[in-house]
């Protein structure tokens, strides 16, 4: 083999490898680093957050589970839609061990003053649906922002617009999980709880 086909010999095995390597790359990987491995965790993560027990029958719970994760790890619902968020003498936002207000929990009366604005009851009805709403209502409130149920036509306060950006897993994951919370009787014409706003009850 000539010197001219050695080289040429060694440049195409040379960039076969590049490109070997490339395709490897891509592969998605399997670790449990990669997105399932993710999820498992955060599904296994939300059943070990979740602050009331939780009625999984005819509910999808591996849904259940990452909706906790993201309402209670993430989304921070519970400081608007708890009233107080903390058991009395249990925020740690006042160098306490953080205890949620199971009682309340998730059954809305936060005012926003000086705004006329009270956070929403979501905890499931009679009927099972978090706040009275069908998966369908659900998503429509939270991608455009239309309650017909709110004093005006677009909610105001609750950050939809940050939310409608959520892939339709992650807003299902959330309404299964609203679905499988304990029912709270109190009405959103109650008015305010007895807290003066979110994070703020010492």
């Amino acid at each position: 083999m000539t010197l001219t086909k050695r080289l040429a010999w060694i440049s195409s095995l040379f960039v076969g490898m590049i490109l070997l390597g490339t395709m490897i790359l891509a592969v998605p990987s399997q670790d449990p680093g990669s997105q399932q491995g993710d999820n498992d965790s955060r599904i296994q993560k939300g059943f070990a957050i979740a602050p009331v027990h939780l009625n999984l029958e005819g509910k999808n719970r591996a849904l259940v589970g990452l909706g906790s994760y993201i309402v209670n790890g993430q989304a921070v619902c519970s400081a608007c839609h708890t009233c107080p968020s903390f058991t009395p003498g249990h925020s740690p936002f006042n160098g306490k061990e953080e205890q949620i207000n199971t009682a309340g929990y998730l059954a809305g009366g936060v005012p926003f003053a000086p705004t006329p604005f009270v956070s929403r009851n979501i905890t499931p009805d009679a009927t099972g649906k978090p706040a009275g709403l069908t998966f369908e209502d659900f998503e429509h409130l939270i991608r455009t922002g239309e309650d017909p149920d709110h004093f005006t036509p677009l909610l105001q306060i609750m950050p939809w617009p940050t939310f409608r950006k959520m892939n339709d897993h992650d807003l299902r994951a959330i309404y299964e999980y609203l679905s499988a919370i304990p029912s709270n009787p109190r009405k959103d014409s109650d008015g305010p709880g007895h807290c003066s706003g979110p994070d703020l009850d010492f």
